[in-house]
């Protein structure tokens, strides 16, 4: 008896190829497929070698137009972002070059910031300072000031203190600070003698930072407090950061120029770490965070820090620990570190 041939449907797959090219799972990446999987993907991929390119080569984007670098270098940690983001497109896409291609920036940010993520507190120091950007705009300075009485600072500085609030954190930090001097918006309290305070020319053309020196129980300390020039970001201008810079530049060389051994920089710098623009000051001095903190440390704005711009800078101390302290009325974090002497 005869057998009629069945024809298959228009576009259909016979039994032998289940998968063949208009069966079920065409045109879904597979991993079984090998040839695929290192050929899709390749603008993830592609991405991702960008971005290891730009985290390696951050301090070469030219500053000429806009501060770019500076901008960038302000929220460089944050780039590490886009490294999750293109892991799940490489999943999604079934592609192994670009999981591979993942590596290169994963260990170019490791190799950056992968140390800040350690702790690297450890107990004792035999000085502690504390520094806060008050903001002007506090509504609750007599609050911010017990805040920092009750830190056990020896050294307390505080930028933005304006003139109607002068008196309160005088009278609220008397008691635990005997000692203090106030230069402008700048003002420097101590549990040990001052001496030889002066303000500290920045270009401003009024007074943000002033020096003096702490005369601790282990020798005197040329204590530095700063509140550098704000930075804008505008559609036209950019990241405008001229004014900071050159008062770093400023501020720089009056610390190159200082003779006590022992020497601390405390402030709002405007700036983080990671910025050219801080060179003068990066090149002379250590940030106890990057040496003896946990984490990075990020102090401003308050309510969900995303950089860390107050700053603890030492010369001849040794950190021990870092970290900032609980939120006040400020949009900055108060920040602290306990130092030895060498």
């Amino acid at each position: 008896m005869a057998q009629l041939d069945t024809p298959t449907p228009s576009g259909g797959a016979s039994a032998d190829e289940p998968n063949g090219p208009d069966g079920p799972g065409a045109g879904t990446p597979r991993w079984s497929d090998r040839t695929g999987r290192w050929r899709r993907g390749l603008w993830p991929a592609g991405l991702a070698l960008a971005l290891a390119l730009l985290l390696t080569l951050h301090s070469r984007l030219p500053n000429r137009i806009g501060n770019v670098g500076s901008l960038l270098e302000t929220f460089l940690p944050w780039c590490g972002l886009a490294i999750p983001v293109l892991a799940g497109c490489a999943l999604l896409r079934r592609s192994a070059t670009a999981l591979v291609a993942l590596l290169v920036p994963a260990l170019v940010w490791t190799n950056l910031f992968g140390g800040l993520l350690l702790d690297k507190t450890a107990g004792g120091g035999e000085l502690m300072v504390v520094s806060h950007n008050v903001d002007a705009d506090n509504a609750d300075h007599a609050g911010t000031a017990r805040q920092i009485s009750e830190s056990g600072a020896d050294v307390v500085a505080l930028q933005e203190v304006p003139q109607r609030a002068l008196r309160t954190y005088e009278a609220e930090l008397a008691d635990a600070y005997p000692y203090h001097a106030v230069e402008g918006t700048i003002g420097l309290w101590s549990r040990y003698p001052l001496a030889d305070v002066a303000p500290v020319d920045t270009g401003m053309g009024w007074t943000r930072a002033l020096r003096g020196t702490v005369n601790a129980e282990r020798g005197p300390v040329a204590v530095y407090v700063a509140h550098l020039p704000s930075v804008r970001v505008q559609f036209r201008a950019g990241f405008t950061a001229e004014r900071r810079d050159r008062s770093a530049e400023l501020l720089g060389e009056a610390i190159a120029a200082e003779r006590v051994d022992h020497a601390v920089l405390l402030g709002d710098l405007n700036g983080t770490m990671n910025d050219r623009a801080l060179a003068p000051l990066t090149s002379q001095l250590r940030s106890t965070q990057g040496a003896a903190g946990a984490g990075f440390g990020f102090s401003w704005p308050a309510t969900f820090p995303m950089a860390r711009i107050d700053q603890i800078l030492v010369r001849s101390l040794e950190p021990v620990s870092s970290w900032t302290l609980s939120a006040t009325g400020s949009d900055h974090l108060p920040v602290a570190a306990r130092v030895d002497f060498r």
